[in-house]
């Protein structure tokens, strides 16, 4: 026996089933159904938990549906979607940012079926986001998240995702001078918050990483600290300064944690990634720094500062813990080690005239 579910109305799905006594009082069950003389087939009210309790209703037969409700026909996709990153060991943050993607993808093509969607359709969506001025790299993780799902999730062998990646845009970082790190960290008083702001700079640490530090991730012997489970679930080692080390021995003897290095406010839980930002953003707004800046900016001058003082680039790849070494190129564009040397045109014209 076959039931066939279709869209009826905006508000409404029709339902044809074979007649029998026992599937009109199967159907009856549902609130808000109606039968349609003129059409000969049952409205249901067009709602999640009704589609459910039709199914659950008619569970041993063949329920058949054409629906295009976003809500409705996608959930089996979206779950599917979700189970093959899991699957794939994708971070939380990565499957957050994917599924939300893929939801709101669905919802901009609520009208249609998911096997009508084609090439062009992703390529309409994607240039509408730039025209509503979404960044570059938002439209690459859109790019990402879509392609996972016709790719990865459909696997259907007649899609072609023949689609160019959107081009990353190369911007630079933001940098702090030393001066401006070293007035960042003068300015915080509470012992726990500079141990925190300090390790972020000494170590070149990303906010999430400091964030989920545990007590046994800092090796005092060796003045190195271990970084578990960072960007792309890789470990890696870096430095852990003579000075930062002290701070954190007198925030030791202060706090006493017990498992995670900087707990936060909820038991059994570490300080968490918008209470660090909410530090930072304090420091440089009682210094007065006024340039765009945030915690990750630290990192950014962490990487500068050691490239202008020697570092090698490769060491400095090691520290950050980035994949290739192009990621870190980007620190020889804002370092003033080179550019020092380099005397402007117009410096150069007046100090000419001048001894003239």
């Amino acid at each position: 026996m076959c039931i066939l579910v279709k869209n009826y109305s905006e508000s409404l799905l029709s339902v044809k089933i074979p007649y029998s006594t026992e599937n009109v009082q199967k159907i009856k069950k549902i609130n808000g159904r109606k039968w349609i003389e003129s059409d000969k087939i049952w409205t249901i009210p067009k709602k999640k938990e009704t589609i459910k309790l039709l199914f659950k209703i008619f569970e041993n037969n063949n329920v058949v549906y054409d629906i295009v409700d976003y809500n409705i026909y996608n959930d089996r996709v979206i779950s599917e979607y979700k189970n093959e990153l899991s699957l794939r060991n994708y971070s939380f943050k990565t499957q957050k940012a994917y599924l939300n993607h893929i939801k709101r993808f669905f919802k901009y093509y609520n009208n249609k079926r998911f096997d009508e969607i084609n090439v062009a359709d992703i390529k309409s969506y994607l240039l509408k986001k730039f025209e509503e001025k979404k960044s570059p790299a938002c439209i690459n993780q859109m790019f990402s998240a879509l392609k996972f799902l016709f790719i990865e999730v459909i696997k259907n062998g007649e899609f072609e995702f023949d689609i160019t990646r959107p081009k990353k845009e190369n911007k630079l970082p933001s940098v702090l001078s030393v001066d401006e790190v070293f007035k960042i960290i003068n300015s915080i008083e509470n012992i726990k918050h500079k141990s925190i702001i300090m390790l972020v700079y000494s170590a070149g640490l990303r906010v999430s990483e400091v964030a989920k530090l545990k007590i046994e991730n800092i090796d005092g012997k060796r003045n190195l600290i271990h970084v578990k489970g960072a960007k792309g679930k890789k470990d890696r080692y870096t430095l852990l300064s003579s000075t930062a080390l002290e701070i954190l021995r007198e925030y030791f003897k202060k706090y006493k944690p017990e498992s995670w290095l900087f707990e936060g406010s909820k038991e059994e839980r570490h300080i968490t990634e918008r209470s660090i930002q909410k530090v930072f953003e304090n420091a440089i707004f009682k210094v007065g720094i006024k340039k765009k800046a945030t915690v990750h900016t630290l990192r950014h001058s962490f990487a500068t500062h050691l490239l202008e003082n020697g570092t090698d680039l490769r060491y400095i790849q090691e520290l950050l813990g980035h994949a290739s070494s192009k990621t870190t190129e980007i620190y020889t564009h804002v370092s003033e080690k080179d550019f020092g040397k380099i005397q402007s045109p117009l410096d150069r014209i007046m100090s000419d005239k001048v001894k003239t």
